[in-house]
């Protein structure tokens, strides 16, 4: 049986101030007008273009097309991309705040929102392939 050289001993752990989600909605006047929902997740931006603009209240729902994600240092961003280029118009943030999520699966994210604009509990839910519903959950009246 080999000699132990020393116990390792565990180093405490440095607790990191935990960094709240942020989210972003910027208006796109691309060759269609759409808004753009994102998602800070995973050190990227999950991103859905949502052609009628994400629903401020309850019992609205919205097509949600998932786009490809976005690096973080797209977040504030406002503009024009160029003529020619992909996206090419005007891109302006809407909205952008912190959020919760609270649920996570493969097909489904329920997050809390706190932007300006956007508050309150959101589900997005995939329907087919790339094409995702989201919309407002009507506040319960429970006691």
């Amino acid at each position: 049986m080999p000699k132990s050289r020393g116990r390792v001993e565990s180093q405490p752990k440095q607790e990191d101030p935990i960094q709240p989600l942020r989210f972003v909605v910027q208006e796109h006047h691309a060759s269609r007008l759409h808004w753009d929902f994102r998602l800070e997740l995973d050190g990227v931006l999950k991103s859905w273009a949502v052609p009628k603009g994400p629903p401020t209240e309850s019992g609205v729902k919205r097509l949600a097309v998932q786009v490809e994600d976005h690096p973080l240092s797209y977040f504030d961003y406002e503009g024009t991309i160029p003529k020619g280029q992909y996206g090419a118009g005007e891109v302006k943030v809407w909205d952008k705040g912190t959020y919760v999520l609270e649920i996570r699966e493969s097909r489904k994210f329920h997050v809390l929102l706190m932007g300006k604009k956007l508050k309150g509990d959101y589900r997005l839910i995939n329907f087919k392939d790339r094409n995702w519903l989201i919309y407002k959950v009507a506040k319960s009246n429970v006691a």
